[in-house]
């Protein structure tokens, strides 16, 4: 009998433990979450899986890099990097040349993208198109190769194959020859291949830092909040940034059916402030060490340009509300060429909003998606899309991974977002929208070619697919936010 009492009171213990676990944990996601589904979803975790429930909201739900960047005080009343160092010429930019670029229709938009970014709009810029590795690789190696002053690359894949040990060569030529140099890869994403990228680097003795990798001690496993920027910023003279990675991955020409099709994007002028204070910010973080590339950085050219960066941090839904904005703000037409298409449900009801206002709204998808649990998701949504006059058309192989946005034949955007929760929500992102008829011609004559080499996505096409086939995107639907 005593022994059975001592076990009672054990289970009572435990119970009781559970349970104050439990209150805990779930009341902290209830305070901390800004999305309900979120937050239910972390709640019933916390108390369906006894200890187990809650340890993942430990390892997982917290989002501790809000909190590192309120700790660091990024942007804490402070002039920013790009402001600091040139503001006359931002202000004279802006007051002068931007203004007078931007249609009446798109002012608002200029509004929104101040009040989220407290970043200025800056005139001075030419932007010059790259498609795939094969015309990207050679001019980013040779910029490399002709520095004297300060390297800054950021990717979020950078593979040790051949191509990636090109730039592990002409990165640490660059640092032996006296050029200030620092390589900033994600924990996870340079993980993907084998050696890993920052090991070689090191070893050549080339500063790098690591995203947010995963350790156990302290904890950190966050396995969603990555560092999907791509930049390589060179001595305040070029920036190459978009949707390409380092790797053989990006040389469509050797392997069409395997490879990534991509737009990479030469930019020269004053939004190079603004894209070295992203890249400062981030090696904050990821390094601790406060160290700015030292160059001047004069206009150049015609485009009125902005950087837009997102993330779970001070930045959070940024890039979506900036979106919302333009679409909102259309009177003819939007394109999206996208390789992940799962919006958020606001973004998607903008989209809607616009088609049944008239605006032909576009969205091009890769026929084959190299995550085809991300593709089957996207299906399911397009559906009440499909059903309100949204175009979607689906794009041949090989895989598009292209990450372009027009509004109107005159807004635009690039980088390295895409229309998923994971970018959105989840990933460090980093945009650059543009102002400029030339440019924005460019875009519209991609667009129309692969219009013109697409198939479109039909509501019958997708109800003649079987019950199996539904149910599985409907189920892929559900885990969107995750995927």
């Amino acid at each position: 009998m005593t022994a059975y009492l001592q076990q009672l009171d054990l289970v009572g213990l435990l119970i009781g433990l559970w349970a104050l676990v439990a209150i805990c944990t779930a009341g902290h996601a209830l305070l901390s979450k800004d999305d309900p589904r979120s937050a239910w979803g972390w709640i019933a975790v916390c108390w369906l899986f006894p200890f187990a429930g809650p340890m993942l909201y430990f390892f997982f739900g917290i989002n501790r890099l809000r909190r590192y960047a309120q700790e660091l005080g990024h942007r804490s009343g402070e002039l920013t990097y790009a402001e600091a160092r040139h503001p006359d010429d931002i202000r004279h930019q802006a007051a002068t040349t931007a203004l007078a670029q931007i249609p009446p229709s798109l002012e608002e938009v200029v509004r929104i993208a101040d009040a989220l970014t407290g970043r200025a709009l800056l005139g001075g810029n030419t932007l010059l198109p790259l498609r795939n590795g094969e015309q990207a690789y050679p001019r980013m190696l040779d910029a490399i190769a002709r520095a004297q002053h300060c390297v800054c690359l950021a990717s979020y894949l950078f593979d040790a194959d051949a191509t990636g040990r090109q730039f592990i060569d002409a990165l640490a030529a660059a640092q032996q020859r006296g050029v200030a140099v620092r390589v900033l890869l994600d924990g996870i994403g340079e993980r993907y291949h084998w050696p890993v990228a920052s090991k070689l680097l090191r070893k050549r003795g080339v500063p790098v830092a690591r995203f947010n990798p995963p350790r156990l001690l302290p904890p950190s496993l966050h396995i969603n909040l990555r560092n999907h920027r791509k930049l390589l910023w060179v001595d305040g003279e070029v920036a190459y940034t978009g949707g390409i990675n380092i790797g053989d991955r990006h040389l469509v020409e050797s392997d069409p059916a395997r490879h990534v099709a991509d737009t990479h994007f030469e930019i020269r002028g004053a939004v190079l402030n603004q894209l070295a204070e992203s890249f400062v910010e981030d090696w904050l973080h990821a390094s601790g060490e406060r160290w700015s590339p030292l160059a001047a950085v004069a206009a150049n050219g015609d485009a009125v340009c902005r950087v837009i960066t997102d993330g779970p941090h001070e930045d959070v839904d940024a890039l979506s509300h900036l979106l919302q904005g333009a679409v909102s703000a259309a009177k003819r037409e939007v394109r999206i060429m996208t390789p992940y298409f799962v919006p958020p449900p606001a973004l998607a009801s903008e989209l809607v909003n616009a088609a049944l206002r008239g605006v032909r709204v576009e969205v091009f998808l890769p026929a084959h998606n190299n995550l085809p649990f991300v593709q089957w998701a996207s299906y399911h949504a397009l559906q009440p899309l499909l059903q309100r006059g949204v175009h979607v058309y689906e794009q041949p192989p090989p895989f598009r991974h292209d990450k372009l946005f027009i509004v109107d034949g005159a807004y635009a955007q690039i980088g390295s977002a895409n229309f998923d929760a994971r970018s959105l929500r989840l990933n460090f992102e980093m945009n650059v929208e543009i102002y400029d008829r030339a440019f924005a011609r460019y875009l519209n004559a991609r667009f129309d070619a692969a219009s013109a080499e697409s198939k479109p996505i039909t509501l019958q096409s997708l109800a003649q697919r079987g019950l199996a086939a539904r149910l599985r995107d409907a189920i892929c639907w559900l885990f969107s936010p995750y995927l």
